[in-house]
């Protein structure tokens, strides 16, 4: 199931909606690239235990890489050489989130879907400590709403706390779990509900700052919400850009997609062997953040690179339309290169 469907089915008695003013734009903005910079308030909670754990990881491999490009004769002809076709360019990846979505508030949505694949437990190494996260921006008329639903492999339902008053118990969908709610708060509405592999998932339903929503509204959808995800999940988001072949070693760790804003679309992932860090983040930037010196080129198109006390970033310029995409992180020059040599890029 695609996302951008379920905006779709979700939206069509709601097309005639939209942002009221770049003013509701630019809030969204600025929220989701919060969210693109650190992991979300429960997740940064918890990014201590995360470390703590890092070293007995065993990865659980995101990345599909693209089948290998293939080079097919034409059929015979009665005279000449016999018609050769041209590799077929790669095709960019859908990515897959562990778990769907199956309703949504009614309005126009933007939202970042991001899904992480590094920690685990001792008990349990082979599942990560997240695991998958949307959050989506949901405008009907002059209303805007806040989702955020959430994987907290960690965390049992036992140990949620709230940032909108104390919890109180709550069965929804046949899942047990502890809810708040306070509309005029910070927190809106939460609940976390058991997960079926361990731990809870989250769900937090508030009115943007600056909007407002009655109470029992935001109670409302956010059960609704909660009681419409399906495990495992079979929804899947298209990024602006996708990995190639990987050097040896170096996974996929995590991904993040977003859609909507002033900005468009944007998708940055997480390179590595998800049991160190720093890892490699390769991410479409700004083309004002572009800096260093003329590299070597990538793919047919110009670079910089630089490399601030050990951390390099090579930028490729123009990758994603007029954006460049950043390869950055502590490794070797020639893995930076090898990164982008085999990146995916739109055409």
């Amino acid at each position: 199931m695609d996302i951008e469907n379920l905006i779709k089915d979700t939206f069509t008695a709601h097309e005639q909606d939209a942002p009221d003013s770049d003013q509701v734009l630019a809030a969204t903005r600025q929220r989701l690239d919060r969210g693109r910079a650190v992991v979300s308030r429960p997740l940064a909670a918890a990014a201590g235990v995360v470390l703590l754990v890092l070293a007995a990881v065993a990865v659980v491999a995101l990345n599909r890489p693209a089948p290998d490009s293939q080079v097919a004769t034409g059929t015979g002809q009665t005279s000449g050489p016999a018609a050769v076709e041209a590799p077929a360019e790669a095709a960019i990846a859908e990515l897959t989130m562990p778990y769907s979505l199956g309703w949504l508030p009614p309005g126009k949505a933007d939202y970042l879907a991001r899904r992480i694949n590094i920690g685990g437990s001792a008990a349990n190494p082979d599942k990560p400590v997240y695991g998958g996260e949307y959050m989506l921006t949901v405008t009907s008329g002059r209303q805007v709403l806040l989702v955020d639903v959430q994987e907290m492999r960690m965390m049992p339902v036992e140990q949620a706390t709230f940032k909108s008053g104390p919890g109180r118990p709550v069965t929804i969908g046949g899942r047990a779990g502890v809810e708040s709610s306070h509309s005029g708060g910070p927190g809106g509405y939460e609940v976390y509900l058991t997960h079926p592999d361990g731990g809870s998932l989250y769900v937090n339903v508030a009115a943007q700052p600056g909007s407002t929503a009655v109470a029992q509204q935001l109670i409302d959808a956010g059960r609704r919400v909660a009681e419409n995800v399906t495990f495992p999940g079979k929804t899947t988001v298209t990024p602006a850009f996708g990995l190639g072949k990987l050097p040896d070693g170096l996974r996929m760790c995590t991904f993040d997609v977003e859609k909507g804003g002033p900005s468009g679309q944007r998708t940055s992932y997480s390179v590595g062997t998800c049991s160190t860090l720093p890892p490699v983040q390769v991410r479409i930037d700004e083309a004002g953040q572009v800096r260093g010196t003329a590299g070597q080129p990538v793919q047919g198109h110009a670079t910089r690179y630089l490399d601030e006390n050990g951390y390099r970033t090579l930028w490729i310029l123009k990758a994603v339309h007029d954006a460049p995409i950043a390869v950055a992180g502590a490794g070797a020059q020639a893995e930076l290169y090898a990164i982008a040599d085999h990146l995916v890029l739109p055409h």
